[in-house]
């Protein structure tokens, strides 16, 4: 072997790799993050002083239940374990673990400041944790929405508009017809607006992109615009009955868990049926496989006999239709009424949702759940009132959706033809 070939081959062994490179960043993220939390929280907090974390709700069966714990002691703790997955993350071992480590570690982080936060008081945990699976629902809906659209190869930037609107027709028919009549408006509302994409994307080639935010500004416009002329005359018809929980007895009893998973309204149990049967559907069923090899390969799969143009539009129009489900859960359950430009932006989050997901049913489902915790702690902690601004607070929820983004998801790929028309040979 000569020299040249031995230093080129010695330099390869130097040279990381992209994931080895990641979690030595990530450790070094991890090792500042728990040094931080013992300088702020562990050095910051009284000594003596308990937090207490009541761990059921008023409702609750069990309503005395709750975990105190010194909160200096707390915040001492998780550094050392923060600053232990750190170190861990440098030496490169166990590469799938990376962004493991990197939950646990923000998990922990968030965990010793409320405990520094509620230090001398009390907090409700379960009722945090209850908060981040409601706020989480629009974003998960969203997120599938564009996780079913995107799987053909058709990009919905429009997901924003399909809740706006769809959450108008629910909360307007509701008031007039009743509550199966909102639902039904909505769910209908959210498949027009996705037929609506379909067709200007797959019949006309018009840019996936501009299209969807034709649709934003269009779903704005409109109601916007009826929301001035009819609602601010006839409040009746901006006054829909609100859906109540549905307590299901016996596992609503169980501690922590109840309250956070089993007593919520049906629109929450029907978001964790669509992510079991779209998980099954895409990836143990014949339509699943069309629609992949649709959004990977459409040129192939035409070959083999499938019908592109139709796989597409089948599944913009369901991804439309649970958009809807998201606008009546929003119009109907989680506000109960409707407001201008209501939705502020979640329809993009859902879209962050789903790449932080990386086109996964589920891992919709984590990433939605980071935003429902990030908004949820946002409200605990502005209530608890202990100095930190206003404005940071509001801001605290799409922080956490751009550092997610930009530091946590790592290399992901889309489908291959995302974006991408096809036009039949």
């Amino acid at each position: 072997m000569t020299a040249t070939a031995e230093l080129f081959e010695t330099e390869a062994r130097v040279r990381a790799t992209p994931e080895e490179r990641r979690s030595t960043i990530v450790g070094i993220v991890l090792i500042a993050l728990g040094v931080y939390v013992f300088w702020a929280f562990g050095l910051g907090s009284g000594a003596g002083l308990d937090a207490r974390f009541n761990l059921s709700l008023q409702t609750d069966r069990f309503q005395d239940l709750s975990w105190v714990v010194d909160a200096r002691t707390l915040s001492i703790l998780v550094a050392v374990i923060i600053v232990g997955l750190g170190i861990w993350r440098v030496t490169r071992s166990a590469l799938s673990w990376t962004n493991i480590s990197l939950a646990i570690g923000f998990g922990l982080f968030s965990l010793a400041f409320l405990a520094w936060a509620a230090a001398g008081g009390q907090f409700s945990l379960v009722g945090m944790l209850r908060s981040t699976v409601l706020l989480s629902v629009v974003v998960v809906l969203g997120a599938l929405t564009g996780l079913m659209c995107e799987r053909v190869g058709i990009i919905n930037i429009g997901i924003e508009g399909q809740l706006l609107a769809s959450a108008f027709a629910a909360v307007v028919l509701s008031s007039a017809f009743g509550t199966i009549a909102g639902l039904v408006g909505a769910l209908l509302t959210g498949g027009v607006l996705g037929l609506l994409l379909a067709w200007l994307t797959i019949r006309f080639h018009v840019d996936q992109i501009i299209a969807g935010v034709v649709i934003n500004f269009l779903a704005l416009g409109l109601t916007s615009l009826m929301t001035a002329r009819i609602l601010t005359d006839v409040q009746t018809l901006n006054a829909p009955e609100r859906i109540s929980a549905i307590r299901i007895p016996f596992l609503a009893d169980i501690p922590v868990l109840g309250p956070m998973l089993f007593d919520h309204s049906f629109f929450v149990y029907g978001m964790f049926i669509l992510l079991v049967g779209l998980h099954f559907g895409l990836f143990y069923t014949r339509w699943g496989l069309r629609s992949r090899s649709v959004g990977e390969h459409p040129k192939a799969a035409d070959t083999a006999g499938i019908n592109v143009y139709w796989v597409r539009y089948r599944n913009v129009v369901l991804g439309g239709m649970i958009a809807g489900f998201g606008g009546a859960f929003l119009g109907l359950s989680q506000v109960a009424r409707f407001e201008e430009n209501m939705t502020g932006g979640i329809g993009f989050i859902g879209l962050a949702a789903m790449i932080f997901g990386r086109w996964l049913p589920f891992g919709a489902l984590g990433a939605g759940l980071v935003f429902g915790f990030s908004r949820a702690v946002q409200q605990k902690v502005s209530i608890l009132g202990i100095g930190i601004p206003s404005e940071f607070l509001l801001m605290l929820p799409y922080i956490v959706v751009i550092v997610v983004v930009a530091g946590v998801v790592g290399k992901t790929r889309p489908p291959a033809a995302d974006g991408q028309p096809y036009i039949k040979q």
